[in-house]
This record gives structure tokens, C-alpha cells and sequence, in this order.
């Protein structure tokens, strides 16, 4: 089906350009291409890869139950990819690595691996919907081995409210559809600059007991 309409609504490159020319190429499958590729690639930004497909839906150019279903697969796809890479990986190796970063204490392994055995299900799920952590999730989701079957169910599950949010959103926006991956873009960035702070607040509470430790050595 000729694309002209969507194509026509899209920069001359950039991600959107890219994702309206696999869409025009090979329809549905071609979201869920550009989508599985977001997931192993985060900097591509689904806050725009769903919401053309939505406007494309809107388009005629595919019917939004085919959106949903290739945008999904796609998700599962590039999730359990890096679910299999967390496997492969292993926990053994991972402890290895951990004992070599500076500021770090196995215990935070210990109690990281705890919460995921606790909360796993929970930040499998949720964190499909979370900008970022849609893809670093699946990574621990292997290390720890969490169940297969169960690994996907989650992230299809959460998978499909997201994509479904977007692309609807997408759809109902029309030609206006850009302004879904404005406001999820500063979303993505508000999660960033927490997940910063996190990690200033870890290095000097780490920095502040070294020191503190090393003073009661000292005689």
C-alpha cells in the first residue's frame, strides 16, 4: 500500500523518517521491526515508533489490531533477546564484575538479587511502561533466571498497555502525532535525571563510609 500520506508528515531523516520508511516497506512487521530494534537499542525512541504507527493506523495504511500484534511481537522480541543475554551472562560472572567496581559492597549484590527475587514479577511488568528500564529490565530478568514463560507473559502483558497508549494516542492525534513523544520525551529525561541522583546519592553515601572507615583505622 503507497505510503504517500505518512511519509509525506515525516523529516527528511531521523528516526521517524526511518521507522515511516519500514512501515511504508513492509506494514505491519515493520513496526514490530523498528520496535525490536528499539528495545536492543534504546536510543531509538518508541515515543515516536508508536505513535506513527497509531497515525499510520489512522491512515489506512494498516488496521490497528495489525499495529498492536507486530508492535507487541516486537517488544517481546527485542525482551527476550536481552533476557538471553542476561542468561548468558550468568550470575557467577556478574558477581566477578561487581567485586572489581570501586564503591561497592557484595552486600548490595546480595540485596539487589534479594528485591528482584521479591519484586521481579512486578518490575517486569511495570517496567515495560517505563521509559529506559523497558530494555535494562530484561537484562536481570536473565541473570536471575526468572522463568521463561513467565518472562514473557509479563512483558506482553505490559508491552501491549504501552504500545496501546502510544499508539492510540497516535491515532486519535492524526497529523498531530508528534506531540505524543514530546511529552513521553520528558518523561524519559525526568527518569534519567532520577536515575542520576540515585547514583550521586550511592557514590557519596560509598565515599563518606570509606573515609569515615579509614579514620577509625588511623591511629
Amino acid at each position: 500500500m503507497h505510503l504517500t500520506p505518512l511519509a509525506a508528515q515525516q523529516p527528511a531523516d531521523g528516526p521517524a523518517r526511518w521507522a515511516a520508511d519500514l512501515i511504508d516497506t513492509l506494514g505491519g512487521p515493520g513496526a514490530g521491526l523498528a520496535i525490536a530494534l528499539e528495545n536492543l537499542f534504546p536510543p531509538l525512541p518508541s515515543e515516536v515508533i508508536l505513535p506513527l504507527t497509531g497515525f499510520a493506523a489512522a491512515q489506512g495504511v494498516l488496521s490497528l489490531a495489525s499495529a498492536l500484534f507486530w508492535t507487541t511481537l516486537g517488544s517481546v522480541v527485542g525482551a527476550v533477546t536481552l533476557y538471553w543475554v542476561g542468561m548468558l551472562f550468568g550470575r557467577e560472572r556478574m558477581r566477578a564484575i561487581w567485586a572489581k567496581l570501586p564503591l561497592v559492597k557484595s552486600s548490595d549484590l546480595e540485596r539487589t538479587e534479594k528485591w528482584f527475587a521479591e519484586h521481579g514479577t512486578k518490575a517486569v511488568f511495570l517496567g515495560r511502561m517505563v521509559p529506559v528500564f523497558r530494555s535494562l529490565i530484561s537484562v536481570p530478568a536473565g541473570v536471575e533466571r526468572m522463568p521463561l514463560p513467565l518472562f514473557v507473559t509479563l512483558t506482553t502483558l505490559g508491552s501491549l498497555i504501552w504500545n496501546a497508549v502510544l499508539i492510540l494516542a497516535g491515532y486519535w492525534l492524526g497529523d498531530q502525532w508528534d506531540v505524543v513523544g514530546r511529552y513521553v520525551g520528558f518523561l524519559s529525561k525526568a527518569v534519567l535525571i532520577l536515575i542520576a541522583l540515585a547514583l550521586a546519592v550511592y557514590v557519596t553515601v560509598r565515599l563518606r563510609d570509606r573515609n569515615r572507615t579509614r579514620d577509625q583505622r588511623t591511629p
